[in-house]
């Protein structure tokens, strides 16, 4: 635990009392539908939740809801109903087991064990669509959930699914059918180090192996039959999208990458002034009980800097105006570095999660992805900046606030004018 998470837990405590979860997250229930969470559910969840330490068991008391209704509908032949419910009570029991922090604590591995039935169940019903996936990986196991098209198919686009450093890869079962694989699209939505199983079963991430992983799961998807190496691509939100830019800079094979909400900055942000959760939660991915340790060893060796110059695809990044983890001029500075192709959007008045745009973000995104895999949008010095209106309405060419008055934060400059 952090100095300031332990000081500043009452503080927490009182603002899930009396906000919930948007005092964690603001506005980020949009994104959670678009990781499987019924908006009923989530309402559900929170009515029984007044701190912190009450989480993991609301949780799982909505998610074991889901799963025995799921399994009523199962013994009456009902597969789709029953499918949809044990996707939601695996999403949430995949919730139940990230809140709790100790990777040795019974409780973890028995709310794990539900989550992995549910998605035994699910992907039965879905005619064995939906797979799962353990990969050796440098003395240890990194676990995927694969996701394929209906039918037969072969020598498809695929794209890797990034979760962020609080989401496991159940959260992309639904946006993975929704967005690719009814595209005919592959999808491999993953866990890296640090992550879900990978970290229960006993790989902590550091500062270079998650890019590692992500090379070891192109590996998998290139030697796929129903995948075509030649267009593999990665929508990653949060920390995978710093981590699918780490990525994307040292392995060509990576053709296409979409990093929403990236955690692109000086990491001062995300660690010191940020809600202490986030740096409580990083600590614990990375096995450090020492906090000095971390922020010496790890922690100021993590800003991208430079590195995102080596990037050679076309990079599709956005951003919320007010993110709480990523100052928008940090972000700036980092996508003025990089050389490839390139995009970004800024979301007006919008925080971390994205979630008032979240379902237009994951659907671009993904559409996105589809159209560079598919040859498009790569031409050599391409650099499109939008500033996505609150009210709809969208301005081509900038990136900047309206309210900057046409000032550039020296940051930002001083990343465009070195070569």
């Amino acid at each position: 635990m952090t100095v300031r998470s332990t000081g500043q837990s009452w503080a927490l405590d009182i603002a899930l009392a009396q906000g919930g979860f948007d005092a964690l997250h603001p506005g980020a229930k949009g994104t959670l539908e678009q990781l499987g969470h019924d908006h009923t559910d989530f309402d559900k969840v929170f009515e029984l939740v007044s701190s912190g330490a009450m989480m993991p068991k609301a949780w799982a008391t909505v998610a074991g809801q889901a799963e025995e209704r799921a399994a009523h509908h199962e013994r009456r032949g009902f597969k789709q109903t029953a499918a949809d419910l044990y996707l939601r009570a695996a999403v949430m029991w995949g919730r139940a087991q990230y809140s709790v922090f100790d990777a040795a604590d019974p409780r973890k591995a028995a709310f794990r064990t539900h989550a992995n039935h549910c998605v035994e169940r699910l992907g039965a019903l879905r005619d064995n669509r939906v797979r799962r996936v353990v990969l050796d990986f440098e003395g240890k196991q990194i676990f995927a959930l694969l996701h394929l098209p209906a039918g037969r198919v072969e020598g498809a686009p695929a794209v890797i699914l990034g979760p962020g450093m609080d989401m496991i890869k159940e959260d992309y079962i639904y946006a993975a059918e929704r967005y690719y694989t009814s595209r005919g699209i592959v999808a491999l939505s993953i866990e890296g180090p640090g992550q879900g199983e990978t970290r229960a079963n006993g790989l902590a991430v550091d500062l270079t192996n998650y890019e590692r992983a992500l090379t070891r799961y192109i590996d998998f998807l290139a030697e796929l039959p129903e995948a075509d190496a030649e267009k593999i691509g990665m929508f990653g939100i949060s920390m995978s999208g710093y981590w699918g830019c780490r990525a994307a800079a040292i392995d060509p094979r990576l053709k296409a990458l979409a990093a929403f909400e990236a955690v692109s900055g000086d990491f001062h942000t995300i660690f010191e002034r940020a809600q202490p959760t986030f740096k409580n939660n990083y600590m614990y991915m990375a096995d450090y009980g020492d906090e000095e340790a971390f922020d010496r060893e790890l922690a100021s060796q993590m800003p991208l800097g430079d590195l995102v110059r080596d990037i050679t695809c076309p990079v599709l990044f956005g951003i919320g105006e007010f993110d709480e983890l990523t100052q928008l001029e940090q972000a700036l500075a980092t996508y003025e570095r990089i050389r490839a192709p390139k995009e970004m959007r800024v979301y007006e008045n919008e925080f971390h999660p994205l979630g008032g745009v979240a379902a237009e973000v994951f659907r671009f995104g993904a559409e996105w992805v589809e159209r560079v895999l598919n040859g498009d949008l790569a031409e050599p010095g391409r650099d499109e900046r939008f500033y996505v209106h609150r009210d709809g309405g969208t301005t081509d060419g900038t990136a900047s606030p309206a309210w900057w008055l046409g000032t550039t934060p020296a940051i930002i400059t001083e990343a465009a004018e070195v070569d």
